[in-house]
């Protein structure tokens, strides 16, 4: 952890389940095609559960070197959240997976803003601060966001895709902070995932705050926000 005192210049964000939202609604129309009705809503708060399992079994056990872009990971994921929504017919399960395959390529479900995400931006460059997204992607992260009117708000987009290089390798955190013209100690980053985001991070010499929406992250050695503008508070509380 760098000195509490080293003023904040810089935040850099993920993207997805940070700046940008899953799809929760075409998610849900799409199992309701298949018979098994369920909301918009049902669908997030599975996704908050899916994500922290995503990194219990699967991230935090993962080599160096390893993607969490792969087709296996995606699916994962997919399956854990058809999971903790009660789908557990193989059948569905697949058909679903199939449908994901193919859903809107190349952004996928990744395709809509969190609705605090202008306003978080806005606060951290009213606080004079750099803002900027770091992302494992498929190099369409920067796409996504301008076409959600959100990269009026930031200096540049990392894709790891464009890069050569994933979180949470700190080499993709150090180009970033090359990029901004800040030290390690003078940035911070918010995102979702502990072992991919916050790990990462730390290894680059940043702090970092942890994304927890749904209260499923448990006792962590981090600062945690129900939000993103939680998050942000947290943040310009530092300085």
């Amino acid at each position: 952890m760098p000195p509490a005192d080293l003023a904040i210049r810089a935040v850099f964000f993920d993207a997805g389940n940070t700046l940008l939202r899953m799809n929760y609604a075409v998610i849900a129309a799409e199992l309701g095609r298949h018979g098994f009705a369920v909301t918009p809503d049902a669908v997030q708060r599975a996704e908050w559960r899916a994500r922290v399992r995503l990194d219990d079994e699967v991230l935090s056990r993962s080599s160096p070197g390893d993607s969490t872009e792969t087709r296996s990971t995606a699916e994962r994921y997919l399956g854990y959240l058809l999971d903790g929504l009660g789908v557990t017919d193989p059948a569905l399960v697949e058909k679903i997976v199939a449908w994901r395959r193919t859903y809107n390529l190349p952004r996928g479900v990744w395709n809509t803003v969190d609705p605090d995400a202008s306003q978080a931006l806005a606060a951290v460059r009213r606080a004079g601060l750099r803002a900027a997204v770091i992302s494992n992607s498929n190099g369409s992260a920067r796409s996504i966001l301008e076409s959600l009117g959100l990269t009026g708000h930031l200096d540049f987009v990392v894709d790891s895709a464009e890069e050569g290089v994933e979180k949470p390798d700190p080499r993709i955190f150090e180009l970033s902070l090359a990029r901004a013209g800040v030290a390690p100690g003078e940035a911070v980053y918010i995102g979702d995932l502990y072992s991919i985001d916050v790990r990462g991070a730390r290894a680059a010499g940043m702090r970092a705050v942890l994304l927890d929406p749904g209260g499923h992250w448990g006792s962590r050695d981090c600062p945690m926000a129900p939000d993103l503008l939680g998050a942000v508070r947290v943040v310009l509380a530092w300085r």
